[in-house]
């Protein structure tokens, strides 16, 4: 047969089996496998520095009074009366303690009806429940407008501008801040910042956290990154709180090492050293070494020392055209205020009186005399600080030389800075010695 429809050995043509066929792929060079490479491990890189738990967001701080450390054991008929048994005993304790702490001495006791008003909140920092037995350490939160009024503290607290807190903590050998969860960063987040004098701005570590906040930041100087930075999170100046941890071995005694330090130029505030006897108790002293960083930073601030560095503000440029439009020297310095706010051409106005105020009775004493000045008209607390420097304004018909006059007469030592007076009580003159002998006879 002929044609298409011949068949050999049993099979038609078309059946047949036709030639090999074979498939080539484009050739890769070595340099490329290696880039490829290099991208999955990079990729794999971000993923890790971003993924993953890096911390606790920052509770929200109010401005509540806050005693912490408010230790009961108490026995009840069953574990719910215990409990409340031992938060109304918590509430008498700590309002004990806050009144030492506003006012020093043992204030009077108030009843539980008014407690139950005042408290705003109680934390619980360990509880044991038993069928009978109620033992726990607790927080409890005083509303600051009621219990203010009640302790005779009234005012503003004197606060710090915005600072961005970034915790670093060395422990084996490795700077950790937002790579991985640690207990430095989240004692920070758990810290009561009501009343604390700083304004701290606080992470969670999410997002981008770890790669713009990491260990190194802190070694870099250069103010263009760091103006970035403060600006992404809002803040004005930068704090670099510090823990280093020393085991002696593993689970035993724990030594940590903290120190406070600020700005770009890592400048050291403080540092002291705390430990514990196993490291189960690394979270307490985590919270106590929080505790008296603020205590550095809000010390620095009274101080003066704290205070945002000028190099990483960004000013506006000046408006030429306003300048041209100005005319001459004099319309420009005309246009400018005056070192005393121009209270010194009028003879009068509102100045600012800095004085030591111990006890929330040193402020009332103060308020009082200076309300008993003649010229002046008014006298209030703008910025409270118990243990620290308030600042009083105070209205006044007269120059400032006039108040400082007054101020003298009354005891006090005065500097005087523009519109700002700096008050501090004299030391009492010692009495005079008789010679010896003295009223006798010749």
């Amino acid at each position: 047969m002929h044609g298409p429809y011949q068949i050999g050995l049993g099979f038609p043509e078309q059946c047949r089996q036709k030639g090999a066929v074979t498939l080539s792929l484009p050739s890769l060079r070595p340099i490329h496998l290696l880039f490829a490479l290099v991208l999955a491990a990079f990729a794999a890189v971000l993923i890790a520095q971003i993924e993953g738990e890096r911390g606790i967001a920052p509770i929200a701080s109010n401005g509540d009074f806050e005693v912490r450390d408010i230790k009961v054991d108490v026995y009840g008929p069953d574990a719910d009366t215990a409990r409340a048994t031992g938060w109304r005993l918590a509430q008498r304790l700590a309002w004990q303690a806050l009144w030492k702490r506003t006012n020093g001495g043992a204030g009077h006791m108030l009843a539980d009806g008014v407690l139950d008003g005042l408290v705003s909140g109680i934390e619980v920092q360990q509880e044991q429940i038993g069928p009978k037995r109620y033992i726990a350490t607790l927080a409890v939160m005083f509303d600051r407008a009621r219990a203010g009024q009640a302790l005779g503290v009234s005012g503003q607290v004197m606060r710090s501008p915005p600072l961005l807190v970034i915790p670093v903590m060395w422990d084996g050998g490795a700077a950790t801040t937002f790579e991985q969860a640690t207990e430095w960063q989240k004692a920070w987040a758990m810290f009561r910042t009501a009343e604390s004098s700083i304004d701290y701005v606080r992470t969670s570590g999410d997002g981008p956290d770890p790669l713009l906040l990491n260990a190194g930041q802190p070694g870099r100087r250069g103010r263009n990154w760091w103006r970035l930075l403060l600006d992404l999170y809002g803040a004005a100046d930068v704090i670099m709180p510090i823990a280093r941890l020393e085991h002696s071995w593993p689970g035993g005694p724990v030594t940590g090492h903290f120190a406070a330090r600020y700005g770009p130029d890592n400048q050291l505030v403080g540092s002291f050293t705390l430990r514990v006897n196993s490291a189960a108790e690394i979270p307490k002293m985590m919270a106590d070494g929080v505790a008296k960083v603020d205590q550095l930073y809000s010390q620095a601030l009274r101080a003066g020392v704290l205070r945002p560095d000028p190099s990483l503000v960004i000013e506006e440029p000046l408006n030429a055209v306003a300048i041209d439009n100005a005319g001459d020297l004099d319309s420009i310095l005309s246009a400018l205020p005056s070192e005393d706010g121009g209270m010194a051409a009028s003879g009068g106005g509102s100045y600012a009186i800095q004085v030591d105020t111990p006890t929330a009775t040193s402020v009332g004493d103060v308020q009082a005399v200076l309300r008993g000045l003649p010229g002046v008209r008014s006298a209030a607390t703008s910025s409270l600080a118990l243990g620290g420097t308030s600042v009083m304004q105070v209205g006044f018909d007269g120059p400032v030389e006039q108040l400082r006059a007054a101020l003298e007469a009354r005891g006090f030592s005065v500097a005087v800075s523009g519109s700002t007076l700096r008050i501090t009580r004299r030391a009492a003159a010692a009495p005079a010695s008789q010679s010896p002998g003295g009223g006798g006879g010749q």
